[in-house]
């Protein structure tokens, strides 16, 4: 895999030597403070919200939906998400004919391992209560590809997501014939995000990286604002083994003269994100010393958190999302609004608070601990990595308190699916097994294979088809009149979460 190789910086052998320092006085820290000091500036302060769940059904048009679903087959017949040629050649390209819409506007660029989208949702709720037009590009989707493009916090309308394939399809076309690989998948969708933003117009973009950095698709805009939110594994094929290594790819998205603002990480990845930082001359606010959560209390439908921000702290703050991840993502995404306005470096005061507080107020994240039935309460989390399934399971305990708790899993193949399944097995009293439609799909026989080895076969349940795995867990969860408080978390994938919200009847 190709690296980008940032500049070295004057003198390395002095550089190193002080570098090295920090590091080894750092390691010392708490892992979740320890944030390395490698001689980088930091930032000391001296329109309408969205609406609706962001999930949209089927249009209800015959033919639009028709029309639609054309574009959909045709941009399924290009190269997957998961098949990648690392270079943003092709994207390049295909931004050069189209006259580089992606520069038409300022934009914050999110890299992480988890929590990248809700940080979005976030970021877009934050700049739209203070009158911003925004566009916001996430990934995956759980129902529909429409929602992968958001204009003012509600996904693109069927019709225009129709228009903007048709008025880019000549220049893709093109690009195509130009090149070694046709453009894949998500370089189609990337480019139509790009132009749709363009002709809106909007005043910000939002945008969460695919995968990686430095070669992502995504990384042609030049971010004034680059967010990091944890680095874990992940796609560990691709990017490293290590939270360093993986930071190393992430660390792309890091632009000359930009702001980086970085969640709390581990140290090889704070390492690598702070001398990126260094050589680029970027400005960085870290969790837990330029801004953090100063307190967190478990509300009703949410928590209630009072946040320090770049310019000062922000009292009362409701978010109606469950769990501790869930309050780290909101004072990042505070912190990445505050940066994007300039405070903390050109003003020393807060934003309003009474806009921040409405915007907060406003977040939705489907399928991130979401619930979609009551008796039993039923779950869906889109968690997919070790990492992800330990904040979902802590989160669980928190806000639920389920007297007993059954698991639906559906996976995909290549994941760390026994770290996943560990991570679960505390707070599961038994998972049923499945898999989604998804080709990627990890068979439900081989992923209960790893499920006996971590629950034990009287706790495994297997059931190939999600309908039946759903039923089964609904009727475990019901079966004896002790476990009145029994709930079901469906998880593993965002494909088995989005599958199960319309089999739910959510969407």
């Amino acid at each position: 895999m190709s690296q980008h190789q940032p500049d070295q910086p004057d003198q390395p052998g002095a550089y190193d030597d002080d570098f090295h320092e920090i590091v080894h006085a750092e390691t010392t820290r708490d892992p979740d403070l320890a944030v390395i000091e490698a001689g980088s500036r930091t930032l000391r302060a001296q329109a309408g919200l969205p609406q609706g769940d962001g999930v949209p059904a089927r249009p209800a048009d015959p033919e639009v939906d028709k029309a639609l679903r054309a574009v959909e087959r045709e941009l399924a017949g290009r190269w997957g998400e998961t098949k990648l040629e690392p270079s943003v050649t092709r994207i390049e390209a295909l931004m050069d004919v189209l006259g580089d819409p992606q520069r038409a506007y300022p934009s914050i660029h999110i890299t992480g391992t988890n929590g990248k989208t809700s940080t979005a949702r976030m970021i877009e709720a934050l700049l739209g209560a203070f009158d911003l037009r925004t566009g916001r590009y996430t990934s995956p989707h759980v129902s529909s590809v429409t929602e992968r493009i958001s204009l003012d916090g509600e996904p693109i309308r069927p019709e225009l997501f129709i228009e903007t394939y048709e008025d880019i399809k000549p220049y893709v076309d093109m690009v195509d014939a130009a090149q070694d690989y046709r453009l894949s998948f998500f370089e189609v969708l990337t480019g139509m995000a790009y132009a749709a933003f363009a002709d809106a117009p909007v005043d910000a973009a939002v945008v969460e990286v695919g995968m990686g950095g430095t070669w992502d698709a995504t990384n042609v805009i030049d971010a004034t604002v680059a967010v990091v939110t944890p680095i874990d594994l992940d796609h560990t094929d691709r990017l490293g083994s290590t939270p360093g290594e993986i930071a190393v790819e992430k660390a792309g998205i890091v632009k000359p003269g930009a702001t980086v603002v970085l969640a709390q990480q581990p140290v090889d990845a704070s390492q690598v994100m702070l001398k990126r930082a260094v050589d680029v001359d970027a400005t960085v606010a870290r969790e837990g010393m330029e801004f953090g959560i100063v307190s967190r209390e478990v509300a009703v439908g949410g928590q209630m958190l009072t946040l320090r921000g770049l310019g000062g702290e922000y009292g009362q703050i409701f978010l109606p999302l469950h769990g501790a991840h869930q309050a780290h993502n909101a004072v990042v995404a505070l912190a990445a609004v505050e940066a994007f306005f300039g405070v903390g470096a050109e003003h020393a005061r807060v934003m309003d608070v009474d806009t921040v507080r409405a915007a907060f107020a406003s977040v939705v994240s489907p399928g991130r601990l979401e619930v979609v039935r009551r008796s039993p309460t039923v779950v869906l989390d889109a968690a997919h990595n070790p990492a992800g399934g330990r904040a979902a399971a802590e989160a669980i305990g928190e806000a639920f308190g389920f007297s007993r708790l059954i698991g639906v899993v559906g996976a995909s193949a290549g994941k760390d699916v026994r770290g996943f399944l560990e991570a679960l097995e505390p707070v599961c009293a038994e998972v049923v097994v499945t898999e989604n439609s998804s080709d990627r799909a990890l068979g439900a026989d081989d992923l209960a294979a790893v499920a006996v080895e971590v629950f034990g076969g009287d706790r495994v349940q297997v059931e190939p088809r999600l309908d039946d795995a759903l039923e089964a867990a609904i009727t475990l969860a019901e079966e004896d009149g002790e476990y009145a408080g029994a709930g079901v978390l469906v998880t593993g994938s965002v494909i088995t979460v989005g599958e199960a919200r319309l089999l739910l009847g959510k969407a």
